[in-house]
């Protein structure tokens, strides 16, 4: 009795095992396609544990490389991480599903300036995320001249000293802006003007970066650097008091990252789950405190430190803001600006 009692326990152990592995496989999945380290790991654990679901979490490196990915469709991905040109794009092409916002109350916490702007005036499709600008981080030490413009960036006195932006919108923007041009400019021969001003620049850049630029403004192995605000942030608040982050007087860029649902996504209302999610005021605070970027949750930015919450570097004055511009996706224009790009990265 005794062998045949172990043996209906060790049976029971077995089949509850099962059960147990059965349902953790069983869990809902929510795939998330985003730049890398861009949501904190905390937040994703915990989104696990309270809604009872895994989460698969891959990267990408520009707005080009997850176009190219989600166009083809060889993968199903439940909620991306775009910026607003890029918005733009997808939603001309129809690759983005319709975000019930009924699914998304949190949403009351996001500023009224960070909703309806152009690149999606109704918020059909996107919910903002983050945002910020585009401008100069320079070391003190390093640079003795007045740095207010763009100029700055093609002084010979600092060759191999420079780092731009490995991306084609942000780098040939600074070389219109400089130039007097929108970054959003469909005339011909203002593009050609900003890439024979890239081409020249080019035997005075040390390296064109992505998130690198950090850790190589900080280590002081360049001396100027086009840097997102984003990044800026920790630089010259805590890593390297010999940094100062300017915004160039001719104009600049204002960027917003948004999270978007594809049309093919296999799990859109868990999609709008997570959205609504990471709009929580007690989580969004933990999210920016890891990233360490700007919110567009206002009522997280009021959980702020008071010296984060009016960072002139996270949250610019109106004056800052009124001189700058957002991208729009510059539709049959694209192919000239990729040939534009090439024929800079490719010049020697």
């Amino acid at each position: 009795m005794k062998k045949g009692l172990k043996m209906f326990l060790l049976l029971l152990m077995i089949l509850a095992i099962g059960l147990t592995t059965i349902g953790c496989n069983d869990k809902p999945t929510l795939n998330i396609y985003n730049y890398g380290d861009y949501i904190a790991p905390e937040v994703i654990k915990d989104f696990e544990e309270e809604f009872n679901v895994k989460v698969n979490y891959n990267t990408f490196a520009t707005n080009e490389d997850m176009y190219v990915s989600i166009k083809k469709g060889g993968t199903s991905y439940d909620l991306v991480f775009p910026s607003d040109y890029m918005v733009e794009r997808m939603i001309e092409e129809g690759l983005l599903a319709e975000i019930n916002k009924e699914n998304i109350p949190n949403m009351q916490y996001i500023g009224e300036e960070f909703l309806g702007l152009e690149f999606d005036p109704e918020n059909k499709y996107s919910v903002p995320y983050m945002w910020g600008t585009l401008g100069i981080i320079y070391n003190k030490t390093m640079v003795d001249d007045v740095v207010d413009s763009w100029d700055i960036l093609w002084n010979e006195k600092y060759a191999g000293q420079i780092l731009m932006l490995d991306s084609q919108r942000d780098s040939i923007g600074v070389a219109l802006k400089k130039l007097g041009y929108s970054m959003n400019t469909r005339d011909l021969n203002e593009l050609e003007e900003a890439k024979n001003e890239l081409i020249k620049q080019k035997p005075l850049v040390y390296a064109y970066v992505g998130d690198d630029v950090r850790q190589l403004m900080v280590a002081e192995e360049a001396a100027l650097a086009v840097v997102w605000s984003g990044d800026a942030i920790p630089m010259v608040t805590w890593e390297n008091e010999n940094l100062e982050y300017v915004y160039p007087k001719e104009g600049t860029n204002i960027w917003f990252d948004c999270m978007v649902i594809p049309k093919n996504a296999k799990n859109k209302e868990l999609a709008e789950e997570f959205i609504n999610y990471l709009n929580r005021p007690e989580v969004a605070l933990k999210n920016i405190e890891y990233l360490e970027y700007a919110t567009v949750n206002v009522a997280a930015q009021e959980l702020l430190p008071e010296e984060i919450r009016n960072h002139p570097v996270a949250y610019p004055s109106k004056e800052i803001l009124e001189n700058t511009e957002i991208f729009r996706d510059v539709k049959d224009m694209l192919n000239v600006y990729d040939e534009l790009w090439l024929e800079v990265k490719s010049h020697r």
